[in-house]
């Protein structure tokens, strides 16, 4: 491509609000636009770029057996209906009503839609399969931010395994773990798989593969010293015993006026409150279900871990007028001592404490000596609290580091939560019908694109590593009026294009100093300059965009210097 016929509006300053590296240079570099909040036109650089991460994508899960599909955007709401999901994704799904009254919803993902024509296979002889997709997906999200990281239409890889056993499903999770893993590399980012939560995809195992990132929004938690991984919503760690005595009196109310914070009781009653002998009292409507949640008064409750514990679609905090109405008290005052009329989940990190102090439900009064197995009902135990940095791993004791993270990836192992809804059942060799087990894998095509930005940039511009680079080298042609320069350039731009590289003839009559500019911004990895002077010796500058080390090399051996 000849960048005078090109479209490739680069402009000279950081656009207003892009806070993120990816989201101000893809803008400055003329690979977006934006349409509106959260809908980006993708211009011809980003489109090349796209491509080439399609490509990546449709070899490696070619190669470990994919089967690719191409299936409807917008989809019936009885699918999602079926499936209970309707419900789930709230107002996060795009929702619509056509000229005949039906409800429609624009593609979230697509895990009903695959389980539906699974439902085509009746024979264990047919499986495994595996399936996938390109496709455009859509979320109305409520606040989309940082260019193509956060947006309300983007592009994704999802593919689906069909298998009759778990160790099948378990099998083609592993491959598909490698092939991510050779997906990124060849992205040129370093991607970490990480623990995570299933949320509303439902399933069991849960990886993430994360870039870190301070333009990331989710956190992720790692140790120093071994291998542990886990994004902040399913991270854990190794919580200090606390010397509790053997046995304690009768629980005791005493005042706490004008006390409505766990760190004001401390400071109030040092000698029985300090933070880790208080139970902090939450309360949640689950489902429309009033619940105490339990949690140590150090420590904070990571609302995703209550929510895979309880299964729970609508959960939200009790407003104060809802707990007065059923426990008697505003927050700052609660308890779950004596409270049998309501569920009561608990962190495991309160399991068989003694001598703790909480709220006695009666606005500035408090209880002392809770014995929790003795006086309070919990129904349920589970790990429920947030991990902070600093703690100990709960592996092998290691300090924990807390940092941002860019999700790229994410594979689930789904079971038979879709089949068995939409009837996908196989029979076995046996001639018995069973559900087909299902796992789900995918891949953000737009959000690798940023991500390999905020990963690879400097002051400068992008540097785009070589298998996702919109063009492999640039040419760049000083003193346009030159004819030997412009014909030397044609002929390099011929010779490298006729090799297999991409290519871009920089034939613009500009100043070398706007050229310099714009290549380093566009990010192309390698830039040959041909110039009067040096080409009256047979010279050109290479230029490595990643090290911004320039050299004279011949001119007829410029591709010796390519990979």
């Amino acid at each position: 491509m000849r960048w005078s016929q090109a479209f490739i509006p680069t402009l000279r300053d950081d656009p207003a609000n892009a806070e993120a590296a990816s989201h101000r240079l893809l803008l400055r570099a003329g690979f977006v636009r934006q349409l509106s909040a959260g809908h980006y036109s993708i211009l011809p650089l980003g489109q090349r770029v796209r491509l080439k991460i399609d490509r990546i994508i449709r070899d490696e899960i070619d190669g470990i057996g994919g089967q690719q599909f191409h299936l409807p955007a917008m989809h019936p709401a009885e699918l999602w209906k079926k499936s209970g999901r309707w419900e789930i994704m709230g107002d996060e799904m795009f929702r619509l009503t056509d000229r005949k009254g039906s409800e429609n919803a624009l593609g979230m993902t697509h895990e009903e839609v695959f389980a539906q024509l699974a439902s085509e296979i009746s024979s264990y002889k047919q499986l495994p399969q595996l399936w996938y997709q390109i496709q455009t997906k859509f979320r109305d999200e409520p606040r989309p931010k940082s260019g193509v990281l956060r947006v309300r239409e983007f592009t994704m890889k999802d593919s689906y395994s069909l298998d009759l056993t778990q160790d099948g499903l378990d099998a083609q999770f592993d491959r598909h773990h490698a092939a991510y893993q050779r997906i990124f590399g060849r992205f040129g980012v370093d991607a970490v798989d990480v623990e995570a939560s299933s949320g509303a995809m439902g399933g069991s195992d849960s990886i993430e593969f994360m870039v870190r990132s301070d333009a990331g929004e989710d956190w992720i938690v790692t140790c120093g010293t071994c291998d542990y991984r886990a994004n902040l919503e399913r991270a854990t760690s190794r919580v200090e015993v606390i010397d509790d005595p053997d046995m304690v009196p009768d629980t005791e109310r005493f005042a706490t006026p004008g006390i409505r914070t766990i760190a004001g009781l401390a400071d109030g009653f040092p000698e029985v409150a300090a933070p880790d002998r208080q139970i902090k009292t939450l309360v949640y409507l689950i489902d429309g279900t009033f619940t105490l949640v339990m949690m140590r008064g150090d420590h904070a409750l990571q609302e995703q871990k209550l929510q895979d514990v309880t299964g729970g679609i609508d959960i939200r905090p009790a407003q104060a007028d809802e707990i007065r109405e059923q426990l008697g008290a505003l927050p700052g005052s609660l308890g779950a001592v004596g409270v049998t009329e309501h569920p009561i989940i608990a962190d495991q990190a309160l399991a068989g404490r003694r001598g703790m102090v909480t709220g006695a439900n009666e606005d500035d009064w408090h209880l002392r000596n809770v014995d929790i197995e003795r006086d309070i009902a919990v129904g349920h135990w589970a790990d429920l609290r947030e991990v902070s940095a600093g703690e100990a791993c709960a592996v092998d004791g290691g300090e924990l580091e807390l940092w941002k993270g860019i999700e790229v990836g994410h594979i689930f192992k789904l079971g038979t939560k879709y089949s068995e809804v939409m009837g996908a059942i196989v029979q076995d060799e046996n001639g018995e019908s069973h559900p087909i087990i299902m796992g789900s894998y995918g891949i953000g095509l737009e959000r690798s694109m940023a991500a390999i930005v905020e990963a690879s940039h400097d002051d400068a511009g992008i540097i785009w590593p070589w298998e996702v680079a919109p063009y492999h080298v640039i040419v760049t042609l000083l003193r346009q009026q030159d004819d030997a320069v412009v014909a030397a350039g044609d002929r390099l731009y011929a010779d490298l294009t006729d090799a297999g590289y991409d290519v871009l003839l920089d034939d613009r009559d500009e100043r070398p100093g706007v050229k310099f500019a714009d290549a380093e911004l566009i990010g192309v990895p390698y830039r040959v300059t041909i110039g009067p002077r040096g080409l009256a010796s047979g010279l050109a500058e290479f230029t490595t965009r990643s090290t911004m080390e320039t050299i004279e090399i011949p001119l007829d051996a410029v591709s010796d210097h390519l990979p």
